[in-house]
């Protein structure tokens, strides 16, 4: 029988949609990224893009298929089921805007439950001016006044959005059901619940490798809009001290994740509780457990299996950061 290793290292899995960028290739090392790159799967076990083991002793294995042979040795205790990976992880590099959209949530009583997508975006680079559009103005937030607005004038879609602008450090949470849309010149890291399922409103009149424009899903999209969510704001994060643990800091902690962000050497516990997603942002990192040892530089991501009861980063000279995601 297999055992899990400490440590799991995926290949990426790349997305080449319209509105991609080019700064993920240079910026973390990357190779064989297509044009435009506007997305970098790191951790999932989605049907739509099944991570698969780089290397080590479970070379090959998709993460979906590691999930139905170790349950909750590499999921945890915490995780809502042991047979599905709870969370998706992403690099998002948006050149142009995304489009105006929504996702599942309980609002549309037709929506299937596992397609709920709470997310969060944290903000690794934001040019001049991004916009970052998150939440509907008091003006139109019902129903029907959103419904006469995409009829009427869907352009001014984007006008009837909160805007807010990005700084890089900060982190903003989408729940399920809440408008958006990233704006151009972000580069973000993204934390998600296992989903795949979007709906768009509005895609600023844009036209796809087609050349026709792509679609626009209003119907269902207007059933899954939380009419109830104010608009989220901007978090940076804070000091949170962990016994035994040097001080790190958290950045976002949910009904569905925790981020928290280390700049120095740190032991951490998983004990069962909970597999942990590591992210460099920064950096070269050493992570050690069980006598094994994984070197990481910046923008890779290393998955922690539940079981493992403790392990230790630390990193290799100043300016170092490196996220951590526990249920």
């Amino acid at each position: 029988m297999n055992k899990l290793p400490p440590f799991l290292r995926f290949r990426p899995i790349y997305r080449d949609y319209l509105w991609g960028g080019d700064r993920i290739a240079p910026r973390y090392g990357r190779s064989a990224t297509p044009t435009p790159c506007a997305e970098s799967w790191e951790i999932s076990a989605h049907q739509d893009g099944d991570s698969v083991v780089a290397d080590g002793p479970l070379a090959g294995r998709t993460l979906s298929a590691l999930t139905a042979e170790f349950g909750r040795d590499l999921l945890g205790t915490r995780a809502p089921s042991a047979s599905r990976f709870p969370l998706l992880f992403k690099i998002i590099d948006a050149r142009q805007a995304l489009s105006v959209q929504v996702h599942p949530s309980p609002a549309d009583h037709t929506a299937d439950p596992a397609e709920y997508k709470n997310e969060c975006w944290h903000i690794l680079d934001a040019e001049p001016g991004t916009p970052i559009y998150a939440g509907i103005t008091p003006e139109i937030a019902t129903r029907d006044a959103l419904a006469d607005l995409a009829s009427s004038a869907p352009r001014a879609l984007a006008s009837a959005l909160v805007r807010h602008t990005p700084r890089a450090g900060e982190t903003l949470y989408i729940p399920a059901g809440l408008v958006h849309a990233i704006g151009a010149g972000a580069l973000i890291y993204e934390v998600q619940q296992n989903s795949n399922t979007t709906y768009r409103l509005y895609d600023w009149d844009r036209r796809g490798p087609d050349g026709k424009p792509r679609a626009l899903h209003f119907d269902a999209a207007l059933r899954s809009i939380d009419f109830s969510l104010p608009p989220p704001r901007f978090v940076a994060p804070h000091p949170l001290s962990q016994p035994g643990a040097t001080q790190g800091s958290l950045c976002l902690q949910t009904p569905y994740f925790t981020i928290l962000e280390f700049g120095a050497a740190t032991e951490r516990h998983p004990a069962g509780s909970s597999f942990e997603a590591l992210f460099v942002k920064s950096g070269t990192w050493r992570a050690e457990a069980k006598g094994a040892t994984a070197t990481l530089g910046a923008g890779d991501s290393l998955l922690i299996p539940a079981e493992c009861q403790k392990y230790r980063l630390t990193p290799d000279g100043q300016n170092a950061a490196i996220l951590v995601t526990t249920l």
